[in-house]
């Protein structure tokens, strides 16, 4: 199962996704991370991607597809992949589904993490305060959030109108929005 965990920075995507990874052995693809490890890395890409990444912008299409298609073997391998953090624009939802087509598999599932912006906002600032990531600073997070809500919600209508938009109320505990992806999934949790 392919599956689009889809909502704003700091909505707890990358948690469901690393439950995900440990409960059913899919693998995990966050655009977050692999930019992290790019930046980490020293590299040329990397020092261009953490310029991008501390004004608060979004990285290019072509950058954040390569990294994607890299990795799509390794999600073939583990029976499926949750796309986390991408696609962010319509240009890279039809990127993936070109890229999946010519591997013969798609998108089945996008989950929808509803929340208030206002939580994230008081959110992001307490993770900045514990973990001082570069990316969480609050003023820095108030461009992505509006990046998110101007270029990547208009995403929603896409999958709508496949039938693999599920929405759930991503305000709730942990336990609780678990038990809501494990249901829009076909496999209820005890």
């Amino acid at each position: 199962m392919n599956l689009i965990l889809f909502g704003p920075p700091a909505a707890g995507k990358g948690t469901q996704a690393k439950r995900l990874v440990t409960e059913k052995g899919m693998v995990q693809l966050s655009t977050g991370d692999m930019l992290r490890a790019a930046i980490s890395s020293g590299s040329e890409l990397g020092k261009r991607v953490e310029g991008i990444m501390q004004r608060g912008e979004l990285v290019s299409d072509e950058i954040v597809i390569a990294l994607i298609e890299e990795r799509l073997p390794e999600a073939e391998k583990a029976g499926g992949a949750i796309f986390d953090g991408f696609p962010r624009t319509l240009a890279q939802a039809e990127a993936l589904d070109a890229m999946l087509s010519k591997r013969g598999a798609k998108i089945d599932l996008v989950i929808r993490l509803k929340v208030d912006d206002q939580a994230l906002m008081d959110r992001i600032a307490s993770r900045y305060a514990e973990t001082g990531r570069p990316d969480d600073n609050p003023e820095s997070f108030k461009v992505r959030l509006g990046a998110y809500n101007d270029q990547t919600a208009p995403l929603l209508p896409y999958y709508q109108d496949q039938n693999k938009l599920v929405q759930v109320n991503g305000m709730e505990t942990i336990e609780a929005v678990a038990q809501a992806i494990d249901r829009a999934m076909g496999a209820p949790r005890a």
